[in-house]
């Protein structure tokens, strides 16, 4: 999956009433910048009442994005896969990121572990943020009510 993090400025109705310009960043995945911009117009439009204007696109490399529809907030993984080098024997690291959706660190952590039961690879959580993103709007509209059964192919570069 190509996944674009894309940032949309509006005027959003604050709880007190007061109408407040905000910049917010969604995640879409889409084949191209031109489909991630198509999408997220698309998907904003549905949210959003007035003008939209779409501020920035940019990649965003995730190795795997775990979803839990319970969850209210969206939190980034730095995993680190080790391996071992089989001739000289050292202990190598290779760093992904991942993204998982849940109400609070402790949840976001136990479902990365439960996404990631049945791997063969060792990892470690060198971090964990809360970002900012709103929502992410994956291509199928079932891949969000459905637990992801795949694993992207830098999961899997990394526990070969």
């Amino acid at each position: 999956m190509n996944w674009f993090e894309c940032k949309v400025k509006y005027d959003k109705m604050m709880e007190n009433g007061v109408q407040k310009p905000v910049t917010e960043p969604y995640l879409v995945d889409a084949l191209s910048f031109t489909e991630a911009e198509a999408r997220i117009i698309e998907e904003v439009s549905h949210y959003v009442s007035g003008e939209f204007l779409v501020t920035d696109i940019k990649r965003a490399k995730l190795a795997e994005l775990f979803f839990n529809d319970k969850g209210d907030r969206y939190y980034k993984f730095k995993v680190n896969f080790i391996t071992l080098d089989e001739k000289s024997g050292a202990e190598k690291k290779t760093a992904c990121t991942m993204l998982a959706q849940a109400n609070d660190v402790k949840e976001a952590i136990a479902i990365l572990e439960e996404g990631m039961k049945g791997g063969m690879a060792d990892y470690v959580i060198a971090s964990v943020t809360e970002t900012m993103i709103m929502d992410v709007f994956p291509f199928s509209a079932d891949t969000k009510t459905k637990k992801p059964d795949t694993k992207s192919d830098a999961t899997k570069d990394a526990e070969a």
